[in-house]
């Protein structure tokens, strides 16, 4: 096992591995923007590096300041958490050059992998089946019109080179793609360094279900289950469950089956996520893979009863996986929301400040994983994430009540939240009955939250 692993990120995902880390004896370095320089990350690690001003691109995306922090402090092992560098395969590189373990899959595999047009192209020979779409990265608008003309509109234009819907857009005429294409190029290449776009015909009514992979060096690979992303706005997800509440144990057993094989076809390994599209028909589609941990990652530990960010350090330092397919029993419902600091009611506008007043829920069920505290400062520049709160049952009904008794116990001051907003999709009777998909927060009178005063 690794004696240093430097921690290349911020926010809550910094605390969660520093934590992981203490749990099994690693010493931990974070590193820090200036903006960052008072947070709980930092207060937490055995060792703190500021590695450059507010800006991402000159501290948390600074390939050559991570590196030598990494190399100044003597540690064996980088993790880069989720979002910034976490898919970036040149920092892989550069880590097996230096010697430094980089906690996810190799360079090589990442960089097709990260690709997602070679992406669908790996999975489809791996046996998956894959969403018609463009069978390369369009490199104009008028490619990328003759391709359209050819799939039938409405089609996606997505980012060739990254997820977290960053540069993707549902396009449904030729008059759309002309208008959002540039803007689409332009937050790909601002976000991924890579202004590369693809095309996929759009699946309407369809679900978003994920599969978490795990692959060990020695060729031995599994599956913990489905988690359902469907709530989400403009492909940010905001509310995450496991199990689904439309994926029946043999369809989970297929896809969970199928995404394991998968990824060690294509020579895999750490922790992965498999991202799908189910119709209203069950037909899956594969969509793209996430090699990395996830920001829902822990309703997946919550009904498996594992540490994935433990796993994935065991994975890297070349242990075994500890567990066989066989091994692995999923137990009761799981929920996450995720709390930003956004106004829901106005369009979900961020904002930022100063966190008067923090009180995190308690109670059977419930975890949060958060990096807030009374007097901390809420920065402008990065992702809006406050919060994860998680609650845990023994069914979905147990945990929808759990989550709203926690959401209410929640107190977070000084700044706009999505409390609000959670409490409003967990009265909501489609949610409750689980008939949901991707065009569901489209659907919410979100005016409602303002008319209340509930934001």
């Amino acid at each position: 096992m690794f004696r240093k692993v430097l921690v290349a990120n911020r926010g809550e995902i910094a605390v969660r591995i520093v934590r992981t880390c203490r749990e099994l004896g690693i010493k931990t370095v974070v590193v820090f923007s200036e903006a960052d320089r008072d947070s709980l990350a930092v207060r937490m690690a055995d060792e703190a590096i500021c590695i450059g001003p507010p800006a991402s691109v000159k501290s948390y995306l600074n390939i050559p300041n991570i590196i030598s922090a990494a190399s100044i402090s003597g540690a064996d092992a980088i993790h880069p958490g989720y979002g910034f560098l976490a898919e970036n395969s040149y920092l892989a590189e550069i880590c097996e050059q230096m010697h430094i373990t980089f906690v996810g899959p190799s360079a090589p595999v990442m960089e097709r992998l990260a690709d997602k047009v070679l992406a669908r192209e790996a999975m489809a020979q791996a046996g998956l089946p894959i969403i018609p779409g463009s069978e390369r990265a369009t490199r104009s608008l008028a490619e990328a019109e003759h391709i359209a003309r050819k799939l039938g509109y409405p089609i996606m234009l997505k980012a060739a080179a990254g997820g977290g819907g960053r540069g993707l857009r549902v396009v449904h005429s030729a008059e759309d793609l002309a208008r959002v294409y540039p803007t689409a190029q332009s937050e790909a290449e601002s976000a991924f360094g890579n202004g590369e776009l693809y095309l996929e015909r759009y699946l309407e009514q369809a679900r978003h279900i994920e599969i978490q992979v795990l692959v060990d060096c020695h060729g031995n690979s599994i599956h913990l289950g489905e988690r359902d992303c469907s709530v989400q706005r403009r492909h940010q997800k905001l509310i995450e469950e496991s199990p689904s509440p439309a994926v029946s144990p043999a369809l989970r057993e297929q896809m969970g089956s199928l995404a394991a094989e998968a990824a060690a076809k294509v020579g895999y390994t750490n922790a992965g996520t498999m991202e799908f599209l189910v119709d209203a028909a069950g037909k899956f589609y594969f969509m793209e893979i996430n090699t990395r941990i996830q920001v829902e990652h822990p309703v997946t530990e919550a009904i498996y009863g594992v540490d994935l960010v433990k796993l994935q350090l065991q994975v890297a330092a070349g242990e075994r996986l500890p567990f066989q397919q066989q091994d692995l029993q999923a137990s009761g419902h799981a929920i996450e929301c995720r709390v930003n600091a956004e106004d829901a009611s106005r369009d979900f506008t961020p904002d930022a400040g100063q966190v008067t007043d923090f009180i995190a829920p308690g109670g059977p069920g419930i975890r949060i994983d958060s990096h807030l505290y009374p007097g901390y400062r809420v920065p402008p520049f990065y992702d809006s994430l406050l919060a994860k709160v998680i609650a845990h049952g023994p069914d979905r009904a147990t945990a929808i009540a759990r989550m709203r008794r926690a959401l209410q116990e929640l107190a977070i001051n000084g700044v706009k939240t999505t409390i609000p907003f959670h409490l409003h999709v967990l009265r909501e009777s489609e949610f409750v009955q689980g008939k949901i998909d991707t065009t569901y927060v489209d659907r919410l009178p979100l005016e409602d939250l303002r008319a209340t005063g509930a934001a």
